[in-house]
């Protein structure tokens, strides 16, 4: 993604020249099977955390807005690759969502100026109307701009094309972007259990990752798009990801789904901010927080699509890892939504908790993989609310966290890109089992189970609500691609809610892995 010339002048200008010092040094002996021996991060790559605004028309000449972010790991010195989220940010379209992945190609013109070439493919969309309409859902958005950088900062302007391809939205037009640079660092993911040690957090860089649920209660006056009453309680259910900055403060990424409530397809994308204080030294917290991003879809009257949250909050953290919240508070959107909550969740750790106090402290302990997926998946038989029953295709991201030897929890997120349920998105989480390596070390198989909401475009999910199992093989690379992995799983995808629908699900999976503490 980018060349050493880049690398040097935008990564070292920013201050990371010595944790780049730190990783380039031999790392420390692999250790016995034990894993007594300490072991440094096998290698530290660039990423790139970016976010771009496309403004354009629809075909009555409606404004709409599209705010996009997403992460980019370098696959060599000049490619990029990662996840990436589009949402309406402007218009009357609050709901629309995409999500995808973004490859990006990038050339040094100057010290401190860089083209970028970038191509986005995902799934999503929104509302539709007679004028607006998203087809199967697969948007593809390529881009060629060019960028200056500010140390590890950077902002540019370029020209970029937005398309849904089967739809009727699509336009050419100027987009501006803004990133920030910084290093992806990871251990072999071969040293799974094995002791590690690291001066600087690995991977994206969170640490901590929370499931979530909270209900809102809408006055009986409120009304959705369409006119109907809101007055009854709706529930939404997510995950959302953390980094703590300072002592108690934090910044972070939060997504949730309708699951309850007749409103399935309204969605909740935010970033979110807050700060708390420990009661003596009981592990009880209280402070506030604030949340702020893009959210609409299930009939729900968001406006523009913008929606802020804020209130109280009170958090007891164990001493050994995880967490318990509770939130109280009150939702406001740019339309007619608005609504007090309670949210409740449990955090689970990703980095050592000293991480929080102490973020480029030297710190040890037992090497656990992780890995991040695109996923292709195709359901066969899904019920619309029309009565008609046809195949869906999916494309999405999947997280996975090892929680021992064959232990894991997993996260997953996507849209349809294929049938007639554009604008159909997904949240899942849950847990999953795996053996060991079979077969020379390159194969593996499992199986997991995972909760979550969907809805939009069409299918007939009555309150949101989703679960789905899955048995899979994967073949893990060796050597030079130790971090490649390739799976294939089949299992069942079923409605909790409303008619109970269910279907037989067939799933594609590329996907790489790192080593965590």
């Amino acid at each position: 993604m980018l060349r050493p010339s880049l690398l040097s002048r935008s990564l070292l200008a920013a201050g990371l020249a010595g944790a780049a010092l730190a990783v380039s040094q031999p790392a420390c002996a692999a250790g016995s099977e034990s894993g007594t021996a300490p072991r440094r991060p096998a290698e530290s790559r660039p990423v790139a955390w970016e976010v771009n605004w496309t403004q354009l028309k629809s075909a009555d000449g409606a404004p709409i807005g599209m705010l996009g972010a997403g992460a980019l790991v370098a696959v060599n010195d000049d490619w990029g690759l990662g996840p990436t989220i589009y949402g309406a940010a402007r218009g009357d379209f609050g709901g629309l969502f995409v999500f995808g992945m973004t490859g990006q190609r990038r050339w040094r013109l100057g010290p401190n100026t860089h083209l970028a070439a970038s191509f986005f493919a995902g799934g999503g969309g929104g509302r539709s109307s007679e004028s607006v309409h998203f087809g199967s859902g697969l948007m593809i958005r390529p881009e060629l701009s060019v960028r200056t950088e500010f140390g590890r900062w950077y902002a540019g302007a370029g020209i970029s094309h937005l398309r849904f391809p089967s739809g009727n939205l699509s336009g050419s037009q100027v987009s501006l972007s803004f990133g920030r640079m910084g290093l992806f660092d990871g251990f072999d993911v071969a040293g799974h259990g094995v002791q590690g040690e690291i001066s600087t957090r690995s991977g994206l860089g969170f640490d901590e990752v929370s499931l979530s649920s909270a209900v809102y209660r809408p006055a009986d006056s409120q009304r959705t798009r369409s006119g109907r009453s809101m007055g009854r309680n709706t529930a939404v259910i997510g995950a959302d990801l953390r980094q703590y900055f300072a002592p108690g403060a934090w910044l972070g990424l939060e997504a949730s789904g309708a699951a309850k409530g007749g409103i399935d397809g309204y969605m909740e994308v935010l970033g979110t901010a807050g700060q708390d204080w420990e009661i003596g030294r009981s592990g009880l917290r209280v402070g506030g927080q604030l949340a702020m991003g893009l959210a609409g879809g299930g009939d729900v009257s968001t406006g523009s699509g913008w929606i802020w949250r804020a209130g109280p909050s009170i958090r007891w953290q164990s001493p050994w890892g995880p967490a318990v919240r509770m939130e109280l508070g009150k939702l406001w959107s740019r339309g007619t939504f608005t609504a007090p909550y309670l949210r409740a969740s449990l955090s689970l750790p990703l980095e050592p908790l000293k991480r929080r106090e102490a973020p480029e402290a030297l710190l040890g302990g037992e090497v656990h993989e992780q890995a991040m997926y695109a996923t292709l998946q195709r359901i066969p038989h899904v019920a619309f609310k029309d009565g008609s029953q046809e195949g869906v295709t999916q494309q999405g991201l999947l997280l996975v966290r090892s929680l021992g030897a064959h232990a894991y929890g997993a996260a997953a997120a996507g849209a349809a890109v294929q049938g007639k349920a554009g604008a159909y998105a997904y949240g899942l989480f849950g847990l999953g089992l795996r053996s060991d390596p079979l077969w020379g070390s390159r194969w593996r198989v499992g199986g997991e189970m995972m909760l979550g909401a969907g809805g939009g475009g069409g299918v007939g999910l009555g309150g949101g609500a989703l679960r789905q199992s899955e048995a899979w093989l994967q073949w893990q690379g060796q050597e030079d691609y130790k971090p490649l992995r390739v799976r294939v799983g089949v299992g069942r995808w079923q409605d909790l809610r409303g008619r109970g629908a269910s279907s037989s699900q067939l799933n594609l999976a590329l996907g790489y892995a790192w080593g965590t503490l």
